[in-house]
């Protein structure tokens, strides 16, 4: 089967590998769908703190069952999308449902090899059905299904002011699920291009670009008192401590990014503020199903892929998807 493996920071090769031999309760699977996400991009730059090369990146997927366990929910030919943080079920954060955050958790694609590649064998336990939705939504429920994480976390209502900060893929999904429920959103990048494809295909309330006067902007949007909420979704580790002083009197920070370093903030401002400070990793399957029912109701705003190519052609195309001018939101490999 074609496979596309990095071997290094910035070296994608193909090779032909044999197809997998699913273990016991492991179902077999056709790749179909692989979204390629800001995880991958962070990998082919040497970013990725969680993981040793080579590696077969991919961890949005959907595709059909091509073999299932005796007795399983699954049969051959089913549509299905997989969740892939494969948590182990018994530690600490499992045994009180916080699955994403499992102790020994193996996340396909960084952990463990994933979905680029023509079939994986996964865990049935972790394959689901993509009932009501295409192959193409079902590899996007996972970025979505991030961003729901971390709305859900912040315990966001209606009538709050949130702000994301950083408004790729995964910053877009907290917007959107914001506004699903009746928060006013207001995003903050750096990107023209990412702001104006928030205010036209999202309908963010107000777009803020990162500048001199970006403080000043955000104060005046939020009546001189600032965010109930704020997310950062930048991957960026000053723009974290920055995120700090958006935070209104009484709100939530919100950290869905990673960096490999330290993260400071002031703490008598922290204290005077009263401020709530949130770590969100992942998602669940809570989450998944969240994202699901959205998308079936029709509530997932249209166009965020992109860019799409076939999987033998991922080592040539794919240094092109970090290029700032090229336009990308989502990109979705075709396998």
């Amino acid at each position: 089967m074609l496979t596309v493996v990095c071997e290094t920071p910035g070296t994608l090769k193909t090779e032909d590998r044999p197809i997998p031999v699913p273990a016991d309760g492991e179902v077999l699977l056709r790749v179909k769908r692989v979204g390629i996400c800001g995880t991958d991009l962070h990998i082919f730059a040497g970013r990725q703190p969680y993981l040793n090369y080579p590696r077969v990146m991919g961890h949005e997927l959907s595709g059909t069952v091509a073999q299932a366990p005796s007795g399983s929910p699954l049969s051959e030919g089913d549509k299905v999308y997989v969740m892939p943080y494969l948590s182990c079920g018994h530690c600490v954060a499992c045994r009180l449902g916080r699955t994403n955050c499992c102790v020994n958790l193996q996340v396909l694609g960084v952990h463990r090899d994933g979905a680029l590649t023509e079939y994986v064998s996964v865990p049935e336990g972790f394959v689901h059905k993509a009932e009501g939705v295409t192959l193409d939504q079902a590899a996007m429920i996972e970025f979505l299904a991030i961003g729901a994480h971390a709305v859900r976390r912040a315990q966001v209502r209606a009538g709050q002011r949130v702000l994301v900060v950083g408004a790729g893929p995964i910053g877009m999904g907290a917007m959107v699920f914001s506004k699903l429920r009746g928060a006013t959103v207001v995003a903050l990048d750096s990107r023209a291009d990412r702001l104006a494809f928030c205010a036209e295909r999202l309908g963010t309330t107000d777009c803020v670009a990162l500048g001199p006067s970006d403080v000043e902007e955000l104060a005046a949007l939020s009546s001189n008192e600032f965010y109930d909420v704020v997310f950062d979704a930048t991957g960026n580790a000053t723009a974290m401590e920055r995120g700090f002083r958006f935070v209104a009197h009484a709100g939530t920070y919100v950290l869905i990014s990673i960096v490999s370093a330290d993260i400071t903030f002031n703490d008598p401002e922290f204290h005077k503020r009263e401020t709530t400070l949130l770590g969100s990793r992942n998602a669940t399957n809570e989450d998944f199903e969240t994202v699901l029912s959205a998308m079936r109701e029709g509530q997932i705003p249209a166009g965020l892929n992109t860019h799409r190519m076939a999987l033998a052609d991922v080592p040539a195309r794919f240094p092109a998807l970090l290029d700032a001018n090229a336009g990308v939101v989502k990109a979705i490999v075709e396998c």
